[in-house]
């Protein structure tokens, strides 16, 4: 072969070699970014056990149905997870009711929304000390929430029950002890950190806890001594999948509330909340 020739055909092979590799640095680089890219992080509460069982299943479907990768971050309180919704540090949560977001966005004028429900759990009235209400004593104490959405859910949840009656039967509207016009029994209400109303039922006669508190405590369904009616005006307390509103279309996020509800997350909470006590909400008919 004629030494020019040569040259150009080893300068030209040179010239392919540096293509292909550039080429699969390239589709290496842009695979990496999108497996990053498809990896949400969501906020949870870090004492229900059940709940992070449940959103461990969810978590697979999500890997197998849209190779997405959920990464729990967990929180003690109900505060916390909308503050760092807000400010990014995660891109959804998932605890907390469409009537507590309605008070939390007014409160702190944010605009967090919902892109899926996932569960609708009743309160419920527990006692360590009586079995029915006809027992309570004149003075009694009554543990309650003391989180503005909450307080007011546990106090229709009293009048309810016939303990005590508000100045409205309208469940949309908050109220607090101060709306309190009838209570016979002089009960007094102690208002506690939602999730201290477990451990408050030593010292107190009764205690409205949030089913979530109350399996985390071990407190089975089956000895309650009262249950939150379940009915059109439940709606408001649909627990969901929320995240900011610039957010709201976001695929991903669409994606996540997708894998959350299937029959395999169905049957995640039927396991975990064997007394149902728990239920999925993304189809539920009140």
């Amino acid at each position: 072969m004629n030494p020019r020739n040569r040259n150009i055909l080893i300068a030209a092979v040179v010239v392919v070699v540096i293509l292909v590799g550039g080429f699969f640095a390239l589709n290496h680089g842009k695979s990496t970014k999108t497996a990053t890219s498809k990896t949400v992080k969501i906020g949870i509460m870090s004492g229900d056990k059940q709940d992070q069982a449940v959103w461990k299943s969810v978590a697979k479907t999500a890997k197998a149905k849209y190779g997405l990768t959920l990464k729990f971050v967990y929180f003690t309180d109900y505060i916390q997870p909308n503050k760092a919704l807000v400010s990014g540090d995660i891109d959804a949560n998932a605890f907390q009711s469409f009537n507590y977001v309605r008070d939390w966005n007014k409160t702190y004028h944010t605009d967090i929304v919902s892109v899926g429900n996932t569960y609708i759990t009743p309160m419920h009235i527990y006692s360590q000390k009586i079995k029915s209400f006809s027992e309570l004593k004149s003075g009694d104490q009554v543990a309650i929430p003391n989180d503005a959405t909450n307080e007011s859910r546990a106090l229709f949840v009293l009048q309810s029950a016939g303990l005590i009656k508000l100045n409205t039967t309208d469940i949309t509207k908050l109220v607090t002890t101060n709306d309190i016009t009838s209570n016979p029994k002089n009960l007094k209400i102690k208002e506690v950190d939602a999730s201290q109303t477990p451990r408050a039922l030593s010292s107190v006669a009764i205690s409205v806890v949030n089913y979530n508190y109350a399996t985390a405590a071990k407190l089975p369904k089956s000895e309650s001594i009262y249950m939150e009616p379940l009915d059109k005006t439940s709606e408001q307390y649909i627990n969901f999948i929320a995240v900011t509103k610039k957010n709201k279309n976001n695929k991903l996020d669409k994606e996540v509330a997708k894998a959350y509800a299937t029959n395999a997350t169905a049957k995640a909470i039927k396991k975990e909340y064997p007394d149902g006590g728990e239920l999925p909400a993304w189809n539920l008919k009140l």
